[in-house]
């Protein structure tokens, strides 16, 4: 029986008669990319309006508002917030009269922590009506058995 052995020399490291590949493989940069823009796709929407408020509890149904609409909210202790910026009551309409003229049309929400007096909301509400906003809407939660699907 004959046999043959490949013996190579150990101090001489034997060479592939390939090239070496100098092209970045990209497939597992896809799938990190892939990855993360679900994080931030499942995340965005948490993180819109960041001022803690307590909403009353509605029965009604949701609104569909194409577009991003203005969001003023007023917190416990009587603050306001237009976004996530704490404004003052006189400076308000003129900066939202600056955002109206960029984007004519937008819807202005209001949030109002239900631990809050009535008055505090109803002379925000005033004021934006004086000054000629009427795409104003007041902002509620859904009861949780609501929105649980039950």
């Amino acid at each position: 029986m004959a046999s043959s052995f490949n013996v190579s020399n150990s101090r001489r490291p034997s060479r592939s008669k390939r090239a070496p590949m100098s092209d970045i493989n990209v497939t597992p940069l896809v799938d990190v990319m892939l990855v993360l823009l679900v994080i931030f796709m499942l995340t965005a929407p948490m993180l819109t309006v960041g001022v803690p408020v307590d909403l009353p509890k509605t029965k009604a149904s949701n609104l569909n508002e194409k577009g991003e609409p203005i969001t003023l909210s007023l917190n416990k202790d009587g603050d306001l917030f237009l976004q996530e910026t704490k404004i003052d009551l006189e400076n308000l309409v003129p900066k939202l009269q600056a955002i109206m003229d960029a984007k004519p049309g937008t819807r202005i929400f209001v949030r109002g922590d239900q631990g809050l007096a009535y008055g505090r909301v109803m002379e925000l509400m005033g004021r934006l009506n004086a000054a000629g906003f009427n795409k104003v809407a007041l902002l509620a939660e859904l009861p949780k058995n609501k929105r649980a699907g039950k």
